[in-house]
């Protein structure tokens, strides 16, 4: 594979995503809910939260992430459940008749463009966040806060590919999703706090991921080795999405 055969696949699959309004407004509403219920939190009872012993200033700047990563993970479901729902992937293919070339620009230009999203969410959700604190807020050089932002958006991005590898899988979006909301929505919050399964329930991709947020992380993975195991977790989809690819007729 070269830069050569790439070029033309980026140039086609960042066309597709420019061209599908749904895929726009998946992508922007990562920006806009994460950050929106961010400041709307902060705004109405961030200053009176910030006088409990467990406040914990950046980390709860992300709050709306919740909300966010839900239009992160649609966003990777219908770059690619959507090219099987309408038949696209039969020209895609026609176009890039090499799988494996079409495949990695396809992920390329999902993660290209999920990652500025992901760091303009980052750094607009803290920045805003400390701002509505006033004199309880702090600045970028606290311990692990210039970390944090970068890593909300290193965790959108490697989130949308995971959800697209999964989707590959799948084939529907209604499918992937079905799969994608108890894995990252439903299991963490439910059985972390369960003893003997919460340090297992550490290892699944988002709770794993999201220990960049935290200054000091918690349970057995650190800020690092927690968005290493989300990688992997995302590099384990996308191999299986290939696989489905190159495998299965389109």
């Amino acid at each position: 594979m070269t830069a050569l055969a790439l070029a033309p696949v980026l140039r086609s699959e960042w066309a597709k995503i420019r061209s599908v309004r749904s895929l726009l407004v998946a992508l922007s509403a990562a920006f806009v809910a994460t950050v929106g219920v961010t400041l709307l939190v902060h705004a109405t009872v961030g200053r009176s939260e910030a006088d409990n012993a467990d406040f914990e200033p950046v980390y709860g700047s992300y709050f709306g992430l919740n909300f966010g990563h839900i239009a992160a993970v649609c966003f990777g479901v219908m770059a690619v459940a959507g090219e099987y729902a309408g038949g696209g992937i039969h020209l895609s293919l026609a176009a890039v008749p090499r799988r494996g070339l079409f495949w990695a620009g396809k992920l390329l230009v999902l993660g290209a463009a999920a990652l500025p999203v992901g760091l303009a969410t980052g750094f607009g959700c803290f920045l805003g966040a400390q701002a509505l604190l006033g004199e309880y807020g702090v600045g970028l050089g606290a311990p692990g806060a210039l970390r944090s932002a970068v890593g909300c958006g290193v965790y959108l991005a490697l989130l949308t590919v995971f959800s697209a590898g999964v989707a590959a899988v799948v084939r529907s979006q209604v499918g992937a999703l079905s799969v994608l909301t108890p894995v990252v929505f439903l299991i963490s919050p439910v059985f972390a706090g369960v003893s003997g399964i919460g340090k297992a329930v550490s290892f699944l991709p988002d709770r794993a991921g999201q220990q960049i947020l935290h200054p000091v992380p918690e349970g057995p993975l650190g800020a690092w080795s927690g968005m290493a195991v989300m990688a992997l977790w995302t590099a384990l989809a996308a191999a299986a999405g290939w696989w489905s690819l190159s495998r299965r007729d389109a």
